[in-house]
Parts: structure tokens; sequence; C-alpha cells
């Protein structure tokens, strides 16, 4: 219907507009006076899409569909199917219109996100690859066939993915980080860390240092690794989580050994076991007056092995007996009072930050399996989100809790020295053993963080560390089982040699 009556145009001109109350109260007067009109029902029904109101918006399109099955109409309720994330008949919907118009490429990106979003990988992957021969300049739907792969442990088809996506559209810094991330599974650190500098969290770091010194940052560059430092200051700091720091903190030899001077802002939980282990550098607490402050160049922390040029295995900087020490009062004083029980000692944790990637959090109740174990005392090393869960333990076993203890790394670190064995999720706690070389089993979630790379038989990052892995995503019952053999050799081992 050819819609040019003043008071249509008016209301869909308020559409555009995004004045949607205006818009919607307008169509509904129109509707009074014309309730065949199926444009109009259509043009109501993506009004209260937009409002986010569903069943609403469903009943109009619905009618619209009634009076005239427009093609256009029936995509916009798979797209409402969608956004109502009923993706089992947002599926049905693209699957209908894909068999009447094959050659319609919305259709199937939609279809397959549908199936993305239903956890059908398989078909979402077939999918994509059709919606790319109907538009083979698909930048989307190589991004997300790369999501798909890198979600399936695959990144080098993920790579693959990725660097098609960006022959189509080369300035998306998105695609580049991502590519970054699957470089860097696969070990592929020279281009790997190049593409990382496209992270968010670097321009959030330099964001949040140029509002801290406005006028320092405005004068001083970002060191690209090419500038001799010898005579130089160079200023580092945070970004991104405190296992990212710990890791990248075995850098810090090197980097103060080709400074004149180099002065570090982490986060302040770091702080005093960074002054404890600081190299020559100068570790700073808090943020000082500008005035007070002198440096040549600066660095988010993260960028630091791109800028000291590590493209391959160098990058590991391995550290025979650790690069981070614990301070010797605390570990006597922890040992004094909680270790001198001639026991085999295991610290647990279960949860970290679970801002990104949920799927890192264990079940707190597959551990006790584990507390059964004779001659064995368990320790739990929880502290702040997840610690409430502490309580489905303290009533049933004899598990010490020492999150009242750890007020900043450095008293973790006199706990974890004090440690036979320490087993937990992807956190900091394990970036911390591992720096410290202490023994510690890390358990993986089926899809995992890229830092653990394509083969998790071992570790590259630390040598202490002992990866585990579930074998399909949420069976952390499996890994139980595997960590429960094993840590049943490790005891009568432990036995024998004592």
């Amino acid at each position: 219907m050819e819609q040019k009556s003043p008071k249509f145009e008016q209301a869909f001109s308020l559409h555009q507009e995004g004045k949607l109350t205006q818009a919607r109260d307008l169509y509904k007067e129109i509707l009074t006076q014309e309730p065949q009109n199926h444009e109009v029902w259509d043009l109501l029904g993506l009004v209260f899409l937009q409002a986010s109101e569903y069943e609403k918006s469903l009943e109009c399109i619905k009618r619209a569909i009634d009076i005239f099955p427009d093609p256009y109409y029936i995509q916009n309720i798979g797209k409402l199917y969608f956004e109502m994330k009923d993706f089992e008949n947002s599926i049905a919907i693209y699957e209908i219109l894909t068999r009447t118009y094959p050659n319609e490429y919305e259709n199937w990106f939609r279809l397959a996100m549908s199936y993305k979003n239903n956890s059908d990988w398989e078909k979402a992957k077939e999918t994509y690859y059709k919606a790319i021969e109907v538009n083979p300049r698909s930048h989307e739907s190589y991004f997300n066939l790369a999501y798909l792969y890198f979600n399936a442990n695959d990144p080098h088809t993920a790579a693959k993915c990725y660097e098609k996506a960006l022959e189509i559209f080369p300035q998306d810094w998105e695609t580049v980080y991502f590519l970054g991330l699957a470089y860097m599974q696969c070990k592929n650190y020279k281009d790997g860390l190049r593409c990382f500098e496209e992270r968010l969290c670097r321009q959030s770091a330099i964001v949040s240092q140029e509002k801290t010194y406005p006028n320092l940052m405005k004068q001083k560059p970002l060191w690209t690794g090419k500038e001799d430092l010898s005579d130089k200051i160079l200023y580092t700091y945070y970004e991104a989580g405190f296992g990212d720091v710990l890791m990248f903190y075995r850098f810090m030899p090197e980097l103060t050994s080709r400074c004149k001077k180099v002065i570090f802002k982490p986060q302040k939980e770091l702080v005093e076991l960074f002054r404890e282990n600081s190299y020559g550098a100068e570790i700073m607490e808090m943020f000082d007056f500008e005035d007070e402050v002198y440096f040549d160049y600066h660095l988010p922390f993260l960028s630091l092995p791109y800028a000291l040029n590590k493209t391959g295995a160098d990058v590991f900087i391995h550290h025979d007996d650790g690069y981070l020490k614990p301070n010797p009062d605390k570990v006597k004083y922890f040992k004094e009072k909680y270790f001198s029980n001639g026991k085999f000692n295991i610290g647990i944790k279960w949860q970290g930050n679970t801002y990104y990637e949920k799927e890192r959090v264990l079940k707190v109740t597959d551990f006790f399996r584990l507390f059964e174990l004779p001659n064995t005392q368990f320790f739990s090393c929880q502290t702040f989100e997840g610690s409430e869960e502490f309580g489905k333990i303290k009533d049933k076993y004899n598990v010490i809790d020492l999150a009242p203890e750890f007020h900043n790394f450095s008293d973790t670190a006199g706990v974890v020295e004090n440690l036979d064995l320490i087993i937990c999720n992807d956190t900091s706690l394990a970036h911390l053993a591992g720096a410290m070389c202490k023994p510690c089993w890390v358990l993986l979630p089926h899809v995992y963080n890229w830092r653990w790379h394509d083969d998790v038989s071992k570790c590259d990052w630390y040598d202490s560390l002992k990866l585990f892995r579930q074998p399909k995503n949420g069976d952390w019952d499996s890994v139980f089982n595997e960590v429960e053999k094993e840590l049943k050799k490790l005891r009568q081992l432990y036995t024998i040699s004592q």
C-alpha cells in the first residue's frame, strides 16, 4: 500500500527521528480509521520492537502478515523472535525465508546468527558459509565464522577467517584484535603481539593516564621499542586484570636493564609484592601530582613484549627459580600459624573476576571428593567474589579459610610459598604460583583463554603449572576425576618421600 496521507508521513518522520511514543500514537490513530492497513500494523510492531515491548510487537506484525503476507513482514517477525531470544522460532522463520528466497543474503546471515545463539555451532558454520556464497564480501560472516572456530579451540582456522574479514574491511580494529588472539594461541607472537596492540584496554589505559597527567601525556611519546632508553625514564602503567599484569611482570628485569629508570603504576593490591621484587623499578602506590613526576616515554604495561620485540619462544622468558619472591617474614608468619602440621598442604580457589569468561568458574562442590584424602590439609584462598561459596564447605569439612589473611598479593605470596600444591581455576592465583615456581594445577573450561595455546599438554608460560581441561562444555566432573586420580598418585609419592 502506497502511503501518502499527511498523518502517515508525520508518523513515519517521527519514527525515523526516534520519537517512538509520538509515532506510536499516530500509527494507532491511523489504524482506528484504516484497520486493514498492513503497512502501519508492521510499522507499529517495529515501534514496539524498538521499545522492547515484544509481545505487543509480535501481535502487530502478525496482524500485518494476516492481512498481507509480505516477505518483509516475515523478516521482521524473524528479527523480533531473535531479539526475544526465541531462537527456535527465529530459526524456523529464517529457514522458510532462505528456502523461498535463496539469494537474499540477510536471511542466510540471520539464520546463521540464530543457529549460533542457539548453540548449534555446526549448522551455524554451514550457514555462514552459505551466506558468504551469496555475498563473498561479507565481513560480518567471516568475523562470526572466526568466532565460532576460535571458540571451538581451532585458532588456526579462526585466524584464516579473521584474515579474510580484514581483506574486506581492513580498518576494523576489533577484527585485528581477535586475529591477534588467534595468532597468539597458535604461538605466532610476531604477528599476534602486533595485532594485540589494537586491544581496547590499551586505549582505556592511555585515556586514564591522560586524565591523570594531561600535560605530561601530551608532551611525552609512547615508547615503540626503537628508542634508546639508556638515559631515559619510562613510565609504564597497568591495564587489564591482576593475572595479566603478573604474567607480563616477567619482562621487568629486562626492561629495567634497558632504562635509566622505570616508573611502574600497578593495581594497588600488587604494589607491595612488586616493591619486594622491583628489579630497580620505582613502584608507585598512588598517583603523584603531575609537577612531581617526570618521564621521557610512557607505555601501557601489556605492550611490553611488543616493544621489547619478542617474536617467538623468547616471549616466555623462563626464570628457573621464579621472578617473584615472597617476603621471608610473611612466609615465616604463615608457616608458624598454619603450616607446621606435617601434612600435605593444598590451597584451592574456584573463582576469579567473572566480568569476562564466566565459564572459568569452578563448581565448589566438585572439590568435596578431594577433601577426604588422608593426611592432607586444604586451605581456601578464595577472596571477594565467590567467597560466599565457602559456606558450602565449612560445615562439612575441615578446610581452613585464609581469605581474612589476604590484604594484598604480598600476603598471598607468603601463603603460596608454604603450600605444597595449589588447585584453582584460570585466575590470578595461578599466575602468582607460576611466577614463584610453585606447583599449581589449573582447571580450564573446554573453551579456554588464548594464553594456554592450542596444546594444553604443557604450560609454556610457567614450568610449575599443570593444565587440566574440560572434555566438553560444562563437564567439570571429568576434570575432577582426573585431578583426583593425579592427586592420589602425588600423595603416594609424597608419603614415600617422608
